[in-house]
């Protein structure tokens, strides 16, 4: 797993934790929050990569519909944007 990929799923799974993640030795910080295993970053990075594709999907629904409530299409509003 990347570094960024695992500084990513410990964010998702655990919100706001204190942590260092030097290469694949991760130092816990967080008085709050309990440590992660490893098989909970594993978990928590499927999980928030789904949650991305979602938010990916939702977000492009959205803007569909508001290029159809105004009638253009993507490209038309990019010629109007320029």
């Amino acid at each position: 797993m990347e570094h960024k990929d695992k500084v990513k799923a410990i964010l998702f799974i655990r919100p706001d934790a204190d942590f260092i993640l030097s290469g694949d030795d991760l130092q816990w910080l967080d008085d709050t929050q309990v440590q992660p295993t490893d098989a909970e970053i594993a978990a928590g990075l499927v999980a928030y990569k789904a949650a991305q594709k979602t938010e990916t999907k939702a977000q492009a629904t959205a803007k569909a519909a508001i290029l159809d409530r105004i009638g253009l299409t993507a490209d038309e509003l990019k010629t109007i944007l320029g």
